[in-house]
């Protein structure tokens, strides 16, 4: 499932690399309102339990809506349900992979479940995960 010209199938699964940046965490802090020190201040965040500051929760998912707006079947793409587990801190300037699988497909009401799971590029450790259920009637057509 590479490009949004596929029709979903169970099993699938589609892998988008990425990496944030104290400038975006910075952008997301002023526009949500979460000015949390352990998200944007490296004194706070130094003399935390993390030993640095942390990515906010709701941005660290945030890939995921980037993915499914404009990656996976973006046109028509409809999230209806979202779920996160925080399995461990994400953080600035550090490469993940966000991969998406195709868990279940809903062909009666064109709708499909992904997993959705961040990972550490260079480790493999998980950071995220979580499942999706996406609407979409122009590719999600079995």
């Amino acid at each position: 499932m590479g490009n949004y010209m596929e029709t979903p199938k169970v099993g699938d699964i589609f892998r988008h690399d990425f990496i944030f940046t104290n400038d975006q965490i910075l952008t997301y802090a002023s526009i949500s309102g979460d000015t949390n020190p352990i998200h944007i201040s490296e004194d706070y965040g130094d003399k935390s339990m993390f030993g640095r500051c942390i990515v906010h929760g709701y941005f660290s998912i945030s890939i995921f809506s980037k993915i499914y707006g404009t990656l996976l079947y973006p046109d028509g793409h409809i999230l209806i349900y979202q779920t996160a587990k925080y399995i461990k801190p994400v953080f600035t300037n550090v490469e993940y992979v966000a991969v998406f699988k195709t868990k279940q497909l809903f062909p009666n009401k064109n709708r499909v479940l992904y997993l959705n799971e961040i990972f550490d590029k260079q480790t493999g450790e998980l950071k995220v995960t979580g499942e999706a259920t996406l609407t979409n009637k122009n590719f999600y057509k079995w």
